[in-house]
């Protein structure tokens, strides 16, 4: 009894599906059909949660065949008030906060927050300090691009260079654990410098680690730029031209590698930067010429790798002896804040590009206005026009090229 009633309902399901295949009904079937027909296109949606993607975004393509004819993007999947509890803390405090904003580049969100308030508060940071903010961050610049070479790898199917590229990261992130206790989270910048020195002993460490980060920079490219299935897959891809970076107003390595000379180090250089003369790096001075497609970016990043390890050479080798904060104790250094008033920014040059940190302070302990831009922000719009004809297979490795 039990094996005919399963055949007649089998039997009922085959009837109304014929059914409904006979009469069309039902708009999604329709569509299929005119879509068998070469009629029409549809429209698929990647996130907020997909394996493809690594942050709380939504894209909305328009697909034909296999090609994206249109691309669209939905933010706001994700918010965690951070700004508005910052207001009801004190400055010292907000350092802890900002912190938090990315789990990788952080460092350059205290510092960018420190910077607004020491503006407003007319406080002048000693140079044994800034050049130790310095060192720091480009420590984070390499841990966050050879983080990304990891992903990009992953997003095209190599494994094998993601585990090799995120073994070698391994090295920074030991020596960031040795000189501030943590792999990640570094609670390094303060208002008025830093809250830990680099003792001597620890330089040999950072040298070690920069020396070896040079030893393996060939073989990166070998993987990274002389691969023909990774030049395949990204040459040509994602596309940025450098009148739509420029239009969209794009930061960092997306904006560099359409050849945007762009770069808050060079055009407005903050703690030892000053004494450095850095110069944004764009696909010109490494490849010869500019495409402005992924395997650009990919190229970016690594250049600045090196670029970082010879900042942070010269930077241990010519760090100056003094102060690592203008007053030790924080108590006294809320007390001068609280009567600060007045609007200050911090703008940096984050491994993604341009942070932009507003502060506005009115006398009070908590800041009346704390507002972020992260380079995502900046960046994001760029998306949709590198989304355009390109394939439905390149999608994961075109929205990881931004480093979202």
């Amino acid at each position: 009894m039990k094996g005919q009633w399963c055949f007649m309902a089998e039997k009922e399901t085959m009837r109304h599906g014929k059914q409904r295949l006979d009469t069309g009904a039902g708009r999604g079937d329709e569509e299929t059909m005119q879509h068998a027909k070469g009629g029409t296109s549809f429209t698929i949606s990647i996130g907020p949660v997909h394996p493809a993607l690594k942050e709380p975004i939504q894209l909305d393509f328009e697909i034909e065949g296999e090609k994206v004819k249109n691309a669209d993007l939905r933010l706001s999947q994700a918010h965690r008030g951070i700004e508005w509890i910052g207001t009801n803390r004190n400055p010292i405090q907000i350092l802890y906060l900002a912190e938090r904003i990315c789990g990788i580049c952080n460092v350059c969100h205290t510092l960018s927050f420190c910077r607004a308030v020491e503006s407003i508060a007319n406080i002048e940071v000693p140079p044994r300090a800034q050049y130790i903010r310095t060192v720091t961050a480009e420590l984070e610049r390499i841990h966050s691009h050879m983080l990304w070479a990891g992903v990009a790898a992953h997003e095209l199917g190599f494994d094998s260079v993601m585990h090799y590229t995120w073994r070698a990261r391994e090295k920074v992130l030991d020596t960031i654990e040795i000189l501030t206790g943590n792999r990640v989270t570094k609670g390094m910048p303060t208002i008025g410098g830093v809250r830990r020195d680099f003792p001597e002993k620890h330089h040999k460490r950072i040298l070690e680690t920069v020396g070896f980060y040079k030893s393996i920079f060939g073989k990166l490219q070998d993987m990274l730029l002389h691969d023909p299935v990774i030049e395949a897959r990204t040459r040509g891809i994602g596309v940025l031209k450098k009148e739509e970076a420029l239009a969209l107003c794009a930061v960092g390595p997306t904006a560099r590698a359409s050849g945007v000379k762009r770069d808050v180090r060079q055009d407005e250089p903050y703690a030892a930067y000053c004494d450095l003369g850095v110069r944004a790096i764009t696909p010109k001075e490494v490849l010869g010429e500019v495409h402005g497609d992924v395997f650009d970016r990919i190229a970016v990043r690594l250049a600045e790798v090196a670029q970082s390890a010879d900042i942070i050479e010269h930077c241990v080798r010519n760090i100056p002896e003094g102060k690592i904060v203008f007053e030790e104790k924080p108590i006294k250094v809320l007390a001068q804040l609280r009567g600060a008033q007045g609007e200050g920014i911090g703008r940096l040059e984050a491994p993604r590009g341009e942070v932009f940190h507003y502060v506005k302070m009115t006398g009070q302990e908590a800041p009346y206005a704390w507002k972020v831009k992260a380079p995502t922000y900046s960046n994001l719009l760029s998306i949709l026009p590198m989304m355009r004809e390109a394939q439905i297979a390149d999608i994961p490795i075109i929205a990881a090229s931004i480093d979202p």
